[in-house]
């Protein structure tokens, strides 16, 4: 073959190496811009996984890099006058420069013609090429060329960094944090040769702007480090390499190729920094073309082999380091409020690949630590005096809420069943709380249930109204206390404009054919074309609603429910008040975050005076609509903070559902960053809801405050005794039912 790579970075270069390895007689070029010698930036990390997947593919460059590494498995976090290290963390550190010179002498000795100082802006002189990379890098110019078939997404992040050097090695990859009458400043450091580090500097625009850094020289910019970073630098300079002030771009391609044009490494993607895995996708990208081309007949097989390899797992670290860029973003949140046992926590968990359980094994001394401090927490938070030798997993802390005490932070989900008649609950009721609740969740709550007909979403859905349908629920409320150590909440809505539709096996938000009952909204918006328009509220009908929210809630305590949660989510009568995209009032209930909050909020305050003092409420909340334009994070603050005035005990965060063309981002835990930013920046409990599966998520999200109580759903549905099983899982014992007593040592020969 006759191949070409523009760009002479570790993608380019790798690939040549491995396909001159595969066959001697292909024609290999690699066209670079730059001098041989030229790299910016300084060092490049790797993590032994990406090492073994060099070794594999090229022994002999492996152990070239591997010699020249500096190695460490220590994170050590400087947080308010406090070191926390971390151990059991394999990375590898050296010089990029000595990297590409490596990979360069590698090339050379196969064959591969290298060519630098060569500037392309054409393919023209390329044309006889069978294969060509587009390797050029963050600021790709065949990427942009092409941009019309690539499609590529760049969004540059808020955050200011600049990639400086230092003679001091340290023996750790270490954070620091520092605050000065600027702002808050924070350092990515970590060695990786016998000489140098590392030392990238990153803030916020902000305090960028604040500290003249935005006008500043690149000489003054390394001074202004220096004197702010003085200790932690311990006499050593800062050094630098066109080390300009940059925000740093997330780049996404639609398409990875063009006819016999590839995208590789940076320039068909890239992630943050912080999670050291930019130079590490580059390689794994060479190593995983290269072996398309081995495998596949032709070209256009190979390179759509290679990106159907590779797309998944390059998307699966953008999204890990999209959290881990967006931690280092809202810094600001943690550093004043969390401890720094916690702090830590957070820092180590931030990218979600690293959890509670992997920390366990890399460091126990540490989660020991960790844990302590968090049944110590618990304890003086629930009043309760619980066994903290060893202590316990966090996940079976208890928690209060008001005189309500749980005895562990998770909740099954409220899930509705559509299995209702006349909203009347029924023995399918009894037994799928029931269940659960001897499954050994903490918290078992209701599906959403309806606080009148019309305010039903089918047919089929539960509901709150009548006497008699208080009666019926009594008897699951008197199941789950009488056979469990499990509390019991309802969940209370109106369906407002996504009512009156058919069960959802029969088709979701869907119209019924026949027998359709009228249905309002903060204004006429269908939610669906086909849907009914729904008529806009007028006082009378806020009225009503609102004294139908206070007829559930009496019924509600009637039936012995611990506590009441109200349905401020997911497009629902509430909820087409909360976001703009549903609520056009031009009254006194449309507009600003705080007229869209007065009606929700007239709701909330009547059903407070008539549920009892002593007993908590939760509201659930999108916290966005994921719509341009929509309800988003900032307003998902400002209505826990009105809720929180208004003596709301904690939010249920949820996401979406408010209008059909939202478009979430989904991923494992993909709604626990927005309850983690209202707990933070709202000053108020939290659940967490999202795709939540194991107890190493549950003992994650807890220890690092980003929650109170973990919500899971689809876990429950497959899992009845989920908790049960994850505390067994752990070594701990939750007490059975007498019923159940001969399962206590019971070992399962199957997972």
């Amino acid at each position: 073959m006759n191949i070409v790579s523009i760009g002479g970075g570790p993608a380019g270069l790798l690939f040549g190496i491995l396909m001159k390895l595969q066959d001697p007689a292909h024609r290999i070029r690699i066209i670079e811009r730059n001098r041989p010698d030229d790299t910016f930036g300084w060092g490049v990390v790797f993590s032994d996984e990406t090492l073994g997947n060099i070794a594999a593919a090229d022994p002999v460059t492996t152990a070239a890099i591997t010699a020249a590494f500096a190695h460490w498995t220590d994170i050590d976090i400087h947080y308010r006058g406090e070191v926390i290290t971390s151990t059991g963390h394999g990375f590898s550190g050296m010089s990029r420069k000595h990297l590409l010179n490596i990979l360069q002498d590698r090339a050379a000795s196969l064959g591969v013609e290298l060519v630098f100082e060569t500037e392309v802006t054409d393919l023209a002189p390329y044309a006889d090429a069978d294969l060509i990379l587009a390797a050029d890098g963050v600021n790709s110019r065949i990427r942009d060329l092409y941009a019309a078939h690539f499609e590529p997404q760049i969004d540059f992040r808020p955050n200011r960094f600049t990639w400086l050097g230092t003679t001091r090695k340290f023996d750790a990859f270490s954070f620091f944090f520092k605050q000065n009458a600027d702002g808050l400043f924070r350092v990515h450091a970590y060695r990786f040769d016998d000489v140098h580090s590392t030392f990238i500097v990153e803030t916020t625009d902000a305090t960028w702007r604040k500290a003249g850094l935005d006008t500043a020289s690149e000489d003054e910019s390394v001074a202004y480090c220096e004197r702010l970073f003085a200790e932690e630098l311990q006499g050593h300079p800062l050094l630098k390499n066109k080390s300009v002030w940059r925000s740093f771009p997330n780049i996404k391609a639609r398409h990875w190729s063009h006819e016999n044009i590839v995208l590789m490494g940076d320039a068909a993607h890239t992630a943050h920094f912080s999670i050291g895995s930019g130079t590490k996708l580059a390689m794994e990208d060479a190593i995983g073309l290269a072996r398309a081309v081995d495998a596949n007949p032709s070209v256009p097989e190979a390179l759509a082999a290679y990106e159907a390899e590779r797309r998944p797992q390059v998307e699966a670290t953008q999204r890990a380091a999209q959290t881990s860029l967006q931690w280092f973003e809202e810094t600001e949140r943690y550093f004043g409020t969390l401890e720094p046992i916690q702090f830590a926590a957070s820092l180590l968990t931030r990218s979600l690949r690293i959890t509670h359980q992997n920390l366990k094994l890399r460091d126990p001394k540490l989660i020991d630590r960790l844990d302590r401090w968090f049944a110590a927490k618990a304890a003086n938070q629930s009043g309760v005096n619980f066994p903290v030798e060893p202590p316990p997993p966090p996940m079976f802390t208890p928690f209060r809420l008001r005189d309500l005490v749980l005895a562990n932070r998770v909740v099954v989900s409220p899930m509705c069943m559509y299995s209702a008649e006349d909203g009347m609950p029924n023995d399918f009721h009894l037994v799928h709380l029931g269940s659960r609740a001897i499954g050994g969740a903490g918290l078992v709550m209701t599906e959403m249930t309806d606080i009148s007909p019309e305010g039903r979403i089918t047919p089929g859905c539960a509901g709150m109204w009548k006497p008699a349908q208080a009666a019926a629920w009594k008897r699951v409320v008197d199941f789950v206390h009488a056979n469990s150590a499990a509390k019991i909440g309802l969940q209370l809505a109106h369906a407002g404009r996504k009512g009156s539709t058919k069960l959802m096996w029969e088709g979701i938000d869907e119209p019924l054919e026949a027998g359709n009952w009228p249905i309002i909204a903060a204004s006429p918006i269908p939610y669906l074309p086909e849907s009914q328009v729904p008529r806009p509220m007028d006082r009378a009908d806020m009225d009503q609603v609102r004294d139908d929210f206070v007829r559930a809630a009496r019924l509600a305590d009637q039936a012995g429910f611990d506590i009441i949660e109200l349905h401020f989510a997911h497009g629902y009568l509430l909820a087409s008040f909360l976001s703009p995209l549903t609520n056009l009032r031009r009254d006194t209930y449309g507009g600003s975050i705080e007229n869209r909050m007065r009606f929700p909020l007239e709701v909330f305050d009547a059903v407070r005076d008539a549920w009892p003092r002593a007993k908590p409420m939760s509201v659930r909340i999108s916290a966005t609509d994921w719509v341009p334009g929509g309800f988003d994070g900032a307003d998902a603050v400002a209505v826990a903070t009105m809720l929180k005035a208004h003596g709301c005990d904690i939010v249920d965060v949820s996401a979406g559902q408010t209008t059909p063309d939202a478009q979430p981002v989904y991923g494992r835990l993909f709604q626990t960053p927005f309850a983690d930013r209202v707990r933070q920046e709202a000053a108020i409990p939290t659940m967490t809801v999202g795709n939540i599966s194991t107890y190493e998520d549950v003992n994650s999200i807890l220890t690092a405050g980003r929650a109170d109580l973990c919500v899971l759903a689809r876990a429950h549905l497959y899992d009845p005794y989920w908790t049960h099983h994850a505390a067994t899982e752990q070594g701990y014992q939750l007490p059975w039912p007498n019923q159940y007593i001969s399962v206590q040592n019971y070992q399962p020969r199957f997972k």
